[in-house]
């Protein structure tokens, strides 16, 4: 049966309660603050958070929809912009903007480069192990992405780049590092292949901006990546990651205005005024940028250095860990503080592992293509190693004793969607779920449909795993909500 809309309180509650009813709402959700989630948290403690809560609070009600108002936002944006671009190779010709995060970074900059081009049917370049916001912006922007193939070690295969630049490739990218594995690709030679063919290209540094910089200054070794790299003209980089600023701060840098000219947004003729844009949003949260500049000058060079120094040697320590533990092998050569691990032994099915560890309190990325589970380090993990390599080395024997897990749990979801030769059926029954998380009639009904929907529609097998798939997902939605 569908469920009723919850209507808006009669009478409000008292601040107090409301704060209890969030505090409420979190009870199912990551124990973050632990060190056992590997990603979208980045957390360093609570006089950090308490830093950042009162530098967004200062300017929680400024609008940065309009900077000549609040200059202030303006100013600090610059500053940002500015360190930003130092950190990365840039010079004085370099512009950028604030944006609200990593994708919308990326949103402007296939924006950009679709608009400078004007390819009647633009196309872009990427590895395939590219970030999926790419795959957004292009199908928002109406531009083909070209996947380029990777390497043994995951990088591009900068040779297959060349061979599908064509009249309309309006840019190529490289991530610094990409998000599967934690390498970065040979930026140095996709450099030299866009100032050859004439295209630009884009460095994805979303997670590596704020962390790569400050890993070099330590004598880590690391391949150049940006605006040092003739051929480059544009990076993205997220603050929120390893800069560590509240959410929704991330920046695009261009090499010149040239460039950035492209990406503004102007209308002369509405009856409200002359309207111009630099970015998507509209309204746009002064407390982000607050944030933002108040964590790059609390921290500043020699704060981020210690940061990248901990992060470093925190990741060796996970590294080392995994790749001791038979069955088990990290892929690639991870430049920094991303990676992922693999099984070695067909008797150990890595998903089942995450499963295992997942049972255990971990919260664990899966990844397919191929399949492996998933890690993003910050100093927060530094008291998570010992008891983490513990778990996950009895969990691999527990999955070999029981290799029955497989068809279980997550374990035969991720595996079922990774193998699943028919691809357009899994963005089908994912769409369907989509539809039912988010439609506001009650779940009980959106399962009763999905239900018939498989047996109407699917083979047998194929269904029963589809819909254990979905009716998973929508379970969890259902215990968080």
């Amino acid at each position: 049966m569908s469920q009723p809309l919850i209507n808006l309180p009669k009478t409000g509650k008292s601040s107090s309660q409301v704060l209890e009813g969030l505090k409420a709402f979190k009870k199912n959700d990551p124990k973050w603050d632990e060190g056992k989630i590997f990603s979208l948290v980045y957390y360093l403690g609570e006089e950090h958070a308490k830093l950042l809560s009162d530098a967004y609070s200062a300017y929680m009600f400024e609008n940065g929809l309009n900077m000549m108002a609040f200059q202030s936002l303006k100013k600090m944006e610059t500053e940002i912009l500015q360190m930003s671009a130092s950190l990365m190779g840039g010079n004085e010709k370099t512009v950028g903007t604030m944006t609200s995060g990593g994708t919308e970074s990326i949103l402007m900059a296939v924006k950009t480069y679709r608009d400078r081009k004007k390819a009647r049917a633009p196309e872009i370049i990427a590895p395939e192990s590219i970030h999926v916001a790419f795959n957004k912006a292009c199908d928002y922007f109406g531009v083909k992405m070209r996947r380029a193939r990777l390497d043994s070690d995951f990088r591009v295969d900068v040779d297959h780049v060349r061979s599908l630049i064509n009249e309309n490739t309006i840019a190529i990218v490289g991530s610094a590092p990409q998000y599967p594995q934690g390498v970065i690709d040979p930026i140095e030679e996709l450099g030299k292949l866009a100032l050859e063919k004439n295209v630009p290209l884009h460095v994805d540094a979303c997670v590596g901006g704020f962390l790569l910089p400050f890993l070099e200054m330590n004598g880590v070794k690391i391949p150049l990546w940006n605006f040092k790299v003739p051929g480059v003209t544009s990076i993205s980089a997220d603050i929120h990651k390893y800069g560590f600023a509240p959410k929704g701060a991330s920046i695009i840098l261009y090499k010149d205005m040239s460039y950035l000219k492209h990406q503004f947004f102007i209308y002369e003729n509405w009856s409200g005024g002359v309207y111009a844009s630099a970015t998507m949003p509209g309204t746009k949260s002064g407390g982000s940028i607050a944030g933002a500049w108040a964590v790059l000058n609390h921290f500043g060079e020699t704060g981020y250095r210690d940061l990248a120094k901990r992060t470093f040697a925190v990741t060796q320590r996970f590294i080392e860990g995994i790749n001791a533990i038979p069955s088990l092998k990290v892929l690639g050569k991870p430049n920094m503080s991303v990676f992922a691990y693999a099984s070695t032994d067909k008797t150990v099915n890595i998903f089942a592992v995450g499963d295992e560890m997942q049972r255990r309190g971990w919260y664990i990325n899966k990844q397919q293509n191929p399949e492996c589970l998933h890690a993003m380090i910050t100093p927060i993990h530094e008291k998570s190693v010992e008891p983490f390599l513990k778990d996950l080395r009895e969990s691999v024997e527990y999955i070999r004793l029981h290799p029955e897990l497989a068809m279980v749990g997550q374990a035969a979801m991720y595996g079922m969607i990774a193998k699943a030769p028919i691809r357009g059926m899994v963005r089908t029954e994912v769409q369907k779920v989509m539809q039912k998380l988010y439609s506001l009639d009650g779940s009980e009904a959106a399962e009763e449909q999905m239900e018939h929907d498989h047996t109407q529609n699917a083979s047998p097998t194929f269904s029963k795993k589809m819909m254990f798939f979905a009716l998973n997902l929508i379970s969890k939605f259902k215990r968080s909500a």
